[in-house]
């Protein structure tokens, strides 16, 4: 069978797989009109009825039950006690008001049945076909119900809904865990997954999440809401979509920003108005600038030992100059106080480690889950010293939370299959540690949901920093920046540092360092 550039698709159910978004629509509306009523006639409060523009779409749509109630009723000034998930349909609490919900839904598929999106079910059965994961990710805790009442369930590997996320104390969208967990069922990584969204919320989720590809479909005239959220591509049904078009995607290349510095092609205003923008549009509109950037191959050239990636005098002048400006942050995969003292300016934000240690003006984390690592690493560090250790030119790189095998004054044709069968056997008996390959480099981490992407959206919400306020640009060389890229795409700038071209998430490319240090001082003094 033909191998793909990706393994997994994770499907919305409602308004994507089945007919029911408009189900919970009607059931949503019934439930809040007939509560605001109540309102009316007792407390004498103004009756405005429930919406599907106003209300539904942007403070229900996609949401777990209970939050979606939480986040109506605050959009109304209106407090009541939460309750708990056993509370009658008649008691005035959140979960009240949301148990009344699902009665009636429940109530009206089993009434009237649940329908099917022919066009999605036939992407379905060609994407498995040729080999491809399929997943269902839902809030809703019907789904099950759904799927058996709609005959689909056997299309599905895996299902993570409102009832799996309660089991695993997953988070409900615009966080990614459902979506993620789905991926991982399948087991695919999220950067070589689809994730197919019909809400603002499902686009935003699939984004933070990393996802190779994040696909809306705008059933409900919401093109301009999924590209803001998130989503690289907008159709209006998945007729349109086809395995040809998906593989296509994860083969695009980002485009030359010198060369393209005030171009934007009529096609690509169409695809998504604001991820085409030119790269002048991006550095002098009116936003304000949000830099993250890495340290080795963005700030300093790739050199064949790490500790001679000195920063040069007049790159650390002009960065000090643009940190004046605007807000920027050194995201590493080397140990954070290792960066820190290489960059050498204060004000600055520092996340090393691939972003489990960041550090900046007011903000400080360190991910507690890498902690447990830390004795494991150890080991791996005297496991490759002790099996390569006689590998001329090879570098095992020991750092607080990772190591790093560096081979770029290794002898390949003689060495290189053995230092990778090794440092995958290795990680291979360790399940809490995960391998990245960068240039030139294996790098061992913590198995942890948590990458240089994750860090950028963590300092972000820390500043409180709206990705629709800010132009955010990140700036990478390397495989490790992949993830970034992915959260940062339709909502910000990528910009990959590479002398060719080739395959990245990334929008734009510069060539060298050197032109990273040029496009600072395009953006410092614009004139």
């Amino acid at each position: 069978m033909k191998k793909y550039s990706f393994d997994a698709v994770v499907f919305d159910l409602d308004g994507v797989v089945t007919t029911t978004a408009g189900v919970h629509a009607k059931a949503w509306k019934a439930t809040f009109d007939e509560y605001l009523r109540l309102r009316e006639k007792r407390d004498k409060e103004p009756f405005k009825e429930f919406t599907h523009e106003n209300d539904y779409l942007p403070l229900v749509d996609g949401k777990p039950r209970y939050e979606g109630v939480e986040s109506f009723l605050e959009s109304r000034n209106i407090t009541i006690a939460f309750g708990d998930a056993q509370d009658s349909v008649d008691k005035e609490t959140v979960c009240g008001l949301g148990n009344k919900k699902n009665l009636m839904f429940r109530r009206i598929i089993k009434k009237e049945g649940a329908q099917v999106y022919l066009s999605t079910i036939a992407l379905i059965k060609s994407l498995k076909k040729a080999g491809i994961g399929i997943g269902v990710a839902s809030s809703s805790k019907n789904c099950q119900m759904i799927l058996q009442s709609a005959g689909i369930e056997d299309l599905f590997e895996t299902r993570v809904d409102g009832v799996v996320s309660v089991q695993l104390g997953l988070k409900g969208k615009p966080e990614a865990d459902i979506f993620v967990t789905a991926a991982h069922n399948l087991g695919a990584q999220p950067s070589k997954s689809v994730v197919v969204e019909d809400a603002a919320s499902g686009v935003a989720a699939g984004r933070n999440g990393g996802f190779g590809l994040v696909l809306g479909i705008a059933r409900k005239d919401n093109e301009a809401e999924l590209f803001k959220n998130g989503a690289d591509i907008v159709v209006s049904d998945l007729e349109h979509i086809n395995l040809k078009i998906i593989e296509k995607w994860f083969h695009r290349k980002p485009k030359p920003l010198f060369k393209t510095w005030q171009k934007r092609s009529a096609e690509e205003k169409i695809v998504n108005p604001s991820y085409s923008l030119s790269p002048k549009e991006v550095f002098f509109g009116k936003r304000r600038l949000v830099f993250f950037l890495d340290y080795d191959g963005t700030l300093t050239p790739i050199v064949s030992r790490p500790q001679l990636a000195v920063l040069s005098d007049d790159t650390r002048e002009v960065l000090k100059q643009l940190s004046t400006k605007f807000t920027v942050a050194v995201v590493s995969g080397r140990m954070r106080d290792d960066v820190e003292n290489l960059v050498g300016i204060k004000g600055l934000f520092y996340a090393g480690s691939h972003g489990f240690d960041i550090v900046g003006p007011q903000i400080s984390m360190v991910k507690e889950e890498v902690r447990k690592a830390v004795p494991v690493i150890s080991q791996v560090i005297a496991r490759l010293k002790s099996e390569l250790g006689a590998v001329e030119g090879l570098l095992v790189e020991e750092k607080k939370f990772s190591v790093a095998v560096h081979y770029r004054l290794v002898d390949e044709k003689k060495y290189l299959s053995k230092i990778r069968g090794t440092v995958n056997n290795i990680v291979g008996e360790y399940r809490m540690l995960r391998l990245m390959e960068g240039k030139k480099v294996f790098e061992i981490l913590p198995d942890i949901d948590w990458d240089k992407g994750k860090a950028v959206r963590w300092i972000m919400q820390a500043l409180g920093i709206c990705w629709d306020e800010a132009s955010v640009i990140y700036i990478g060389d390397d495989t490790t920046d992949e993830d970034a890229f992915r959260v940062v795409r339709t909502r910000g700038t990528g910009v990959l540092v590479s002398n060719k071209s080739q395959e990245s998430a990334a929008e734009f490319r510069v060539s060298s360092v050197k032109e990273v240090k040029v496009l600072f001082e395009k953006v410092i003094s614009p004139l």
